[in-house]
């Protein structure tokens, strides 16, 4: 279902300059939009590819709806009835106010919505004010916006949203940017190179030893099975929990990286290292033509994990997208040290708390608060060590 807001109506004409949008939608469905958004999918947007409708959707069929997350899918239009842009939320109530977040939650690293071209290079002030208008006028009006881990750019542009009151990310991306036609030497060194090749040996002793990049969903099913054993047992040696055990959360990783992109791949791409005996590393993460951004990995619990597989694969990982054109690569949130031997930077990402209405104010700024204190145990090493003994002890 969709509630319909006329710009005009919203009082737009009174601020500074006329805003572009003449019209909002907010859908509550994600088969009422799926038309429009795919359709909105397109060279001339500008989208992360955890933006994408397949993933989305997906994910809030098998994680949002188990977590009573209602779609609330803003989407602006100009005066021909042509999308602007397409803002992705779903909304629940948290301690009495009503929160919209993207969706996506914690398996999108970045969120930002779907801009036409055309319109993101000028979107100002007044643009954003009347999708904010519209918010407040929507029959469930939300309290807050919660919109966090935002790309400050995208692909060189920047986005609109950053202008916005904000503040840094919990954790931070590291990011590979990739130079065309650079040599191989540039994007890991010859040196970094030689040392993993020489651990490789002994992985190409094993009968069967390949890396894959799953094209079939044979492969798919294969690789997702081993690493729906791996993992679990690796977080457990690690007293970490299981998240993948979270209600939807295996159901939502096997469809996605099943269901295909209409450009080619998958929704989530699976890469892996493997002989005839085992499994020996997989990484996995979304793609779009110019980015492969991680999402989920693991390694091995057999005496081979001491060959550094996971390295290994993430330099076959950054020489096949490479090839292909690609211009970067990050490794996902957090700041493991094995991702800063391939990041030599990171992507700058920010949240913004924006209260809608009165009663959203101090939840707004008690989650901006709460983000931040979070940040500060993050970049605090001593802090991050008690945190991290809490956290063992607590899952013995």
């Amino acid at each position: 279902m969709a509630a319909t807001i006329d710009g005009r109506m919203a009082q737009i004409e009174a601020r500074p300059r006329a805003s572009r949008i003449a019209s909002v939608q907010i859908y509550d469905d994600m088969q009422a939009v799926e038309s429009i958004w795919r359709r909105f999918e397109t060279a001339e947007q500008l989208f992360t590819p955890y933006q994408r409708f397949d993933f989305l959707a997906t994910w809030q069929e098998h994680v949002g709806t188990s977590c009573n997350l209602t779609p609330f899918i803003v989407v602006a239009y100009d005066a021909d009835h042509q999308p602007l842009l397409l803002l992705p939320l779903a909304v629940k109530q948290e301690s009495g106010v009503l929160v919209a977040r993207f969706l996506g939650g914690k398996h999108a690293t970045f969120n930002m919505p779907i801009w036409r071209r055309d319109f993101i290079t000028s979107a100002a002030e007044p643009d954003l004010a009347a999708v904010w208008d519209a918010i407040r006028q929507h029959r469930h009006p939300a309290d807050i916006l919660a919109l966090t881990q935002q790309p400050a750019h995208w692909q060189g542009i920047a986005n609109p949203l950053a202008s916005l009151p904000q503040q840094a990310s919990i954790n931070a991306c590291p990011l590979m940017p990739i130079a065309p036609n650079a040599p191989a030497s540039e994007r890991i060194s010859n040196s970094f190179r030689r040392r993993l090749k020489s651990k490789e040996r002994k992985l190409q002793s094993l009968p069967g030893y390949r890396y894959t990049r799953a094209a079939s969903e044979t492969d798919i099913k294969r690789l997702l099975d081993a690493f729906f054993v791996i993992k679990p047992a690796r977080m457990a040696a690690q007293k970490l929990p299981n998240v993948f055990a979270d209600p939807g959360v295996e159901d939502f990783v096997r469809a996605a990286c099943m269901a295909e992109r209409a450009d080619g791949g998958h929704v989530i791409d699976i890469h892996a290292l493997e002989c005839d005996q085992e499994v020996i590393a997989i990484f996995a993460g979304v793609a779009d033509g110019h980015r492969f951004s991680m999402m989920f990995n693991t390694y091995t619990m057999s005496e081979n994990a001491r060959y550094s597989p996971g390295l290994i694969l993430i330099r076959n990982i950054v020489d096949h997208y490479a090839s292909r054109g690609y211009t970067s690569l990050d490794l996902g949130i957090g700041s493991d040290d094995y991702k800063q031997l391939f990041c030599k930077s990171d992507e700058p990402i920010f949240d913004s708390f924006l209260p809608l209405s009165a009663r959203g104010r101090l939840g707004a700024a008690a989650m901006s608060a709460l983000s931040s204190a979070k940040r500060l145990v993050k970049q605090t090493p001593a802090l991050m060590k008690a945190a991290q003994m809490l956290r063992g002890a607590m899952h013995r």
